[in-house]
């Protein structure tokens, strides 16, 4: 960029990019940056000026981002979260604050794991919030490169470019069915064990599911039906009821079984072993806060051992 295009953009020019492409027009776009639509078409109009280059172009009513356009997007969804972050961290370090631990999930009972690191953590670094969001059974790969989170929980870790993954504690997945299924008497099942069973799971794609990607779908074989819920609680109470069979982590599992009546079966005669990692970018990897929750997972005794 030469010297005549230092300091053209900004970071209005990128929210406004953002928020026409989400809205669809300029008008619903400028009412949430609280600005008039002459002002926000104005704003734009000087920046390709400037740049030299269309941002736009109007098909009839419709709005299409260029090939530059589409660049500065992206630039956009990458950029502002880091902004935001940047801020809010400075305003915690102004109060006296360490900061925020946000912590991605990834899999459901990655959480209740969790839970179980909380406690001393926060014993441990007084000075410092966590922020859990579970919103990333999608795949919290993107959050993680994006600084939207700091640490992702993941039995799925993708080895990329400017992360590691840690492992933390090793894990069994295995099928639980209810005292009464006829599958119950055997140690082991099949995926042929399974061809007329409803399968209950997490809503999450089948794709993102061990059972499916380690067991059923090399067998190319599938269950009767697939039913999504979203608690364990609940999930686990159907399954006592007889209304399907689900698969979690061993130590979940046997966590329950006990109390409501549950066989816990292993998949295949040689099981399926996974591992709970935690993700942190290179760069941050020795934050002290940061280190330190992922040096106390590492240390404290698994699910399955407590």
């Amino acid at each position: 960029m030469n010297a005549a295009h230092e300091h053209v953009l900004q970071r209005l020019h990128l929210q406004i990019i953002i928020e026409v492409e989400s809205c669809g027009s300029l008008t619903a776009a400028a009412d949430t940056l609280a600005l008039t639509q002459s002002a926000l078409s104005h704003s734009i109009k000087k920046l390709e000026k400037q740049l030299g280059v269309l941002i736009w172009i109007r098909d009839g009513r419709r709005l299409y981002l260029t090939q530059a356009g589409r660049y500065l997007h992206s630039l956009a969804e990458r950029i502002l979260p880091q902004l935001s972050l940047a801020e809010e961290n400075l305003n915690q370090f102004s109060a006296g604050l360490r900061g925020t631990l946000r912590v991605g999930m990834e899999c459901h009972p990655c959480y209740e794991w969790f839970l179980t690191v909380t406690n001393s953590y926060l014993k441990a670094y007084p000075d410092v919030d966590i922020d859990v969001i579970q919103k990333f059974q999608f795949g919290g790969l993107g959050a993680l490169l994006n600084h939207e989170i700091d640490i992702l929980v993941t039995p799925d870790p993708v080895f990329k470019s400017g992360l590691q993954f840690v492992p933390v504690f090793d894990y069994e997945q295995v099928l639980v069915v209810s005292n009464q299924h006829p599958l119950s008497v055997k140690n082991w099942v099949t995926p042929d064990d399974l061809r007329d069973e409803v399968l209950i799971s997490y809503p999450v794609s089948s794709e993102r599911l061990d059972i499916y990607r380690s067991f059923l779908t090399p067998a190319g074989l599938l269950p009767a039906r697939h039913k999504r819920i979203e608690t364990t609680d609940m999930i686990l109470q159907m399954v006592s009821c007889g209304r399907g069979v689900t698969a979690l982590p061993r130590w979940l599992a046997e966590r329950y079984a006990a109390s409501i009546n549950l066989s816990v079966l292993r998949l295949g005669q040689s099981g399926i072993r996974k591992q709970i990692h935690l993700g942190v970018r290179h760069e941050d990897a020795n934050v002290d806060y940061i280190a330190g929750l992922v040096s106390l997972a590492r240390s404290m005794v698994s699910p399955a051992e407590s």
